[in-house]
């Protein structure tokens, strides 16, 4: 296991997890939902070995991080501002890199646009970089899904009290189907696409025959104890954020990433079908830097943990390059 230590960053308190040298080079990690710390837990221990300073943290809300209750205490603007502090309290003499997945990766790759000072590279997994558009994406949404009577989580989401009864009713039966829904593993039409605008999260997703390739029970059994210790509402309140999100990004003149960037994404990810196009072609234009992107054949949505030999490659490929 990693070391495990509190940064106080930004009013609040956050467990990090670490592993690598002291003296090591910065590498942060951000996880996306519902994670934890230790989506990150093969990327740790290849990146110390390999002497750099690997941390992963538990984003607020989750594990053993502080848990604000209001809506507004997980907008882009406060989340940000937390990594930037623990990325200046870990490492205060130089920028760090920051590596997202999920909603980490617009947190990532938000951290990076806004403190380009703390931050010398970035890179985002199964998350696209693309600047907002005209409308918050939640509206957008509202409109391509709940206006037709159709199923849409982040739409369920918004709503206080009833997602989390639900996905808190049973933590690890909740990981189970969801993480699995939606890798690589699962045939194609495991995540249903009929389901009702009315209808819940984990409605109709099977559960599956465990262990699965690149997640066992003693996994699924740690994920369930952080969640039982922290529950969902922080972590759901991300997604309760897209008007404040927009309104606070869009306000910027200029939304291109400039520092080296990195992008890896799955085949068989969900979550770039949500994209229109070539979703690596569309960040090009706003991140110049772009030194690659690998997409891997027959990966689902979570990338570093169905794939941690071929992400630690790539990872380490890449910073060695910096």
């Amino acid at each position: 296991m990693p070391e495990f230590f509190n940064v106080e960053t930004n009013g609040i308190k956050l467990r990090v997890a670490a592993e690598g040298p002291a003296d090591g080079s910065l590498v942060l990690f951000v996880h996306g939902f519902p994670e934890s710390w230790y989506s990150w837990r093969h990327q740790l221990t290849a990146l110390g070995d390999a002497g750099y300073r690997a941390v992963a943290v538990d984003v607020r809300g989750y594990g053993g991080s502080d848990k604000p209750e209001p809506v507004e205490a997980y907008d882009m603007e406060t989340i940000t501002a937390d990594i930037a502090g623990v990325a200046k309290a870990l490492q205060p003499d130089g920028p760090a890199v920051v590596v997202g997945h999920d909603w980490g990766a617009p947190i990532a790759w938000n951290a990076a646009l806004l403190y380009p000072d703390q931050f010398r590279a970035v890179a985002g997994l199964s998350v696209p970089y693309v600047p907002l558009g005209d409308k918050p994406a939640i509206q957008v949404f509202r409109e391509f899904f709940t206006a037709r009577g159709m199923f849409f989580y982040q739409v369920y989401f918004q709503d206080q009290g009833p997602p989390e009864a639900e996905l808190e009713a049973d933590p690890a039966a909740t990981i189970r189907k969801f993480y699995y829904a939606i890798s690589g593993d699962a045939p194609d039409g495991t995540w249903p696409i009929d389901k009702k605008h009315g209808d819940t999260l984990l409605h109709r997703l099977p559960e599956p025959d465990m262990p699965l390739p690149w997640l066992n029970e003693e996994d699924v059994a740690y994920y369930d104890s952080q969640f039982r210790q922290s529950g969902f509402r922080g972590p759901l309140n991300r997604y309760r954020n897209h008007e404040r999100d927009h309104a606070f990004l869009t306000a910027r003149d200029d939304s291109k990433i400039y520092q080296p960037s990195l992008f890896i994404g799955g085949t068989r990810d969900l979550v770039l079908k949500m994209f229109p196009g070539d979703p690596v072609e569309a960040m090009k234009p706003n991140l110049p830097n772009l030194k690659a992107a690998h997409l891997l054949e027959g990966c689902g949505h979570w990338t570093q943990q169905e794939r941690p030999d071929e992400v630690n490659a790539i990872l380490l490929d890449w910073l060695k390059s910096l």
